[in-house]
């Protein structure tokens, strides 16, 4: 067996189907990005379809098979709805990833119905929801991935996690409760714990120049993070090599939780 054929047989997407949530920008699209390139059929889902184009575009001319939905996952219709056009894009996936996310943070205080209502739904209850649909069939086939993108904010409380933190600790658990579901049938579900990464998600906290240089010092790798750090985690997660790690936390966070 030649090293290409043996990293090929740990960790090669091909003949897989991947749908990747918030897939046109930051932390989505980086592993969108990861995972088609390394041969899943990648199905990029987010709400604006200029951005969702431009990405299909980029990896299309690399040689990468992908498909783009336009949905809204802000209500059970919308992601229902979501679910629909990922099947008839694709048929079903093999590997979820859920990085679709909203980051309203005002201080619990002053957190109202609608904006606990929104998070929830966006950050925790699409989550739910797309993995109810699609998890069973993965598990008839013997094989599935389910990855979620949490936040520091589901492990402490900083920078006014309010319910946001509170949607991606139950995110954590979600992940928890799906790998004892259908872990014993081949479907995997893990979450990955960014440290302070620099997108648009979080463009307000990147206005204060201070606070940015001061959440780099506090990793042990000296910088805050970029979207391109989540594509290796995103693909062993995604593939075969990940088979025995599930209802797991990874932190790719440049020491930011344990400085």
């Amino acid at each position: 067996m030649t090293t290409h054929d043996y990293l090929a047989s740990l960790f090669s997407l091909e003949g897989r189907t991947a749908v990747v949530t918030g897939g046109s920008s930051g932390i989505g699209r980086a592993i969108a990005e990861a995972l088609a390139l390394a041969g899943a059929h990648t199905v990029l889902l987010a709400r604006g379809a200029d951005r969702l184009d431009e990405v299909a575009t980029g990896l299309r001319e690399r040689g990468c098979a992908v498909e783009t939905v336009v949905a809204d996952l802000s209500s059970r219709d919308g992601i229902r709805a979501a679910a629909d056009g990922i099947v008839a894009a694709a048929g079903e996936p093999d590997v979820l990833v859920n990085s679709a996310g909203i980051n309203l943070r005002p201080h619990l205080g002053q957190v109202d119905q609608e904006t606990w209502e929104v998070t929830m739904t966006v950050n925790l209850e699409a989550p739910f929801m797309l993995g109810q649909r699609f998890a069973p069939g993965m598990a008839a086939r013997g094989f599935g991935r389910l990855i979620h993108i949490s936040s520091q904010q589901a492990h402490r409380s900083f920078v006014d996690s309010g319910v946001y933190g509170v949607s991606k600790g139950a995110l954590e658990s979600l992940a928890r409760s799906q790998s004892e579901a259908w872990s014993a049938r081949g479907v995997t579900a893990n979450t990955l714990v960014p440290g302070f990464v620099l997108t648009p998600l979080n463009q307000h906290l990147q206005d204060d120049a201070e606070k940015v240089t001061a959440l780099a010092a506090r990793t042990t790798v000296g910088r805050n993070g970029v979207p391109e750090d989540f594509a290796g985690a995103a693909v062993f997660l995604a593939s075969a090599a990940s088979g025995y790690v599930t209802g797991h936390s990874l932190f790719v966070d440049g020491g930011f939780s344990v400085h």
